[in-house]
């Protein structure tokens, strides 16, 4: 996978789109003139937080002595349930938006919303399916976290732009995308293990 199909798998994964509507919602008690300044320091905790768990994932794997195989199948799994959810996604910022009582530090906006388990996740089968090209990896995570907080930093106007149903319409177009590229890596983990599976016997 080249650095920049594995930067559009993770920021169709990190799904700004789709948490427009979520960041509006549970910033809407923090003082306007502080909301971007907010938002930038919980992208930058999420920076930290997804690499970390990219420089660190291949001590996770070599423990659990996890196969490229499985992983590879486990992530299309994942990444299939992730896009049905942006296909057909859940009301998720009122919820919070009621538990939250005051200025979002690190929980929710970092960890779950930006840095959650399936981008780890991925970052995780990235780094099994290569791990000579951490480097490559980290350019992907920082490329498609730009791309993540350009969009979420122009949140509102983008809200204004598109309007509720056209963030949706974006966010299911994204959905069918994540779909495609999740069948592809489990067929690819699929015919591995098949292949492996023939040349053992």
């Amino acid at each position: 996978m080249s650095i920049w199909a594995a930067g559009f798998l993770l920021f169709l994964i990190l799904d700004p789109i789709g948490n427009i509507p979520v960041f509006l919602t549970l910033l809407q008690r923090v003082p306007p003139e502080r909301r971007r300044r907010v938002l930038l320091r919980e992208l930058l905790f999420a920076l930290a937080v997804l690499v970390g768990f990219l420089l660190a994932g291949q001590v996770v794997l070599d423990f659990l002595r996890l196969e490229p195989e499985s992983i590879s199948i486990a992530g299309g799994v994942i990444l299939f349930i992730i896009a049905l959810r942006m296909i057909f996604p859940e009301r998720r910022g009122g919820a919070l938006a009621d538990e939250l009582d005051s200025e979002p530090f690190l929980v929710p906006l970092a960890v779950p919303l930006i840095a959650g388990p399936s981008t780890v996740a991925a970052l995780l089968l990235l780094v099994r399916s290569a791990p000579e090209r951490v480097l490559d990896w980290l350019i992907a995570l920082l490329l498609a976290w730009l791309a993540t907080a350009l969009i979420l930093l122009a949140s509102g106007y983008c809200y204004r732009f598109l309007g509720e149903r056209g963030l949706a319409a974006l966010e299911r177009l994204m959905g069918m995308l994540l779909v495609v590229m999740a069948v592809q890596m489990f067929l690819n983990g699929l015919r591995e293990f098949l292949v492996n599976g023939i040349l053992a016997t």
